[in-house]
């Protein structure tokens, strides 16, 4: 949910990074679904136990691996969400690798904040279709009325149509466009609709 009062936001990813598990004596492969800080939410068809300790091993596009107990504590079909029981260290480097992978438009963060004019819509990172469903929920139910792009990384074909969407059916205001977005919403407005 893109308005609740989490400690850390959650990053989402336009391709699922791969986490290795471990658990009661198994080790098998997943996808991270979203991460922060403090925890993430893992896809993966290994029967794990709430309110048990799994063995947590990723790497953000590149990064140092990074090795962390985890703690889980929710499941909802094959979404594991869990905990990161960690010290201030690996805090740092999961943050450097969020910090990276956000720079370099792998990962996103989108999130709404209130100001005197309306809502606005701050997006980080990469404009990609990953981020969709959080997208439209701010348009269709959090009636915000700008989005602030000063932060986009990266942008693909999806994101584009999401702008496109906000601006002509919700009228939405494109702000602060950061010099990647610019660009390709200057090309995709010049080229023949399909």
């Amino acid at each position: 949910m893109i308005q609740d009062q989490r400690r850390h936001q959650r990053i989402r990813f336009s391709q699922p990074p791969i986490v290795t598990l471990g658990f009661d004596g198994r080790r098998e492969t997943g996808y991270i679904e979203n991460l922060s800080l403090s925890g993430l939410v893992i896809r993966t068809t290994m029967p794990l136990e709430i309110g048990r300790l799994a063995g947590c091993e990723f790497s953000l596009f590149g990064s140092p691996l990074i090795d962390v107990p985890l703690s889980v504590v929710s499941l909802v079909g094959d979404l594991y969400g869990g905990r990161f029981q960690s010290g201030p260290v690996n805090q740092i480097i999961i943050g450097d690798a969020i910090n990276a992978a956000l720079r370099q438009g792998n990962a996103s963060v989108l999130s709404i904040h209130a100001l005197a004019g309306g809502k606005v819509m701050r997006i980080a990172g990469g404009l990609n279709g990953a981020l969709g469903n959080d997208f439209m929920h701010a348009l269709t139910r959090v009636g915000v009325t700008q989005i602030d792009l000063s932060g986009v990384t990266s942008i693909d074909q999806p994101g584009l149509m999401l702008c496109l969407v906000a601006t002509r059916r919700h009228g939405v205001e494109l702000v602060q466009p950061s010099e990647t977005f610019a660009t390709a919403w200057k090309a995709a407005r010049a080229a023949p609709a399909i």
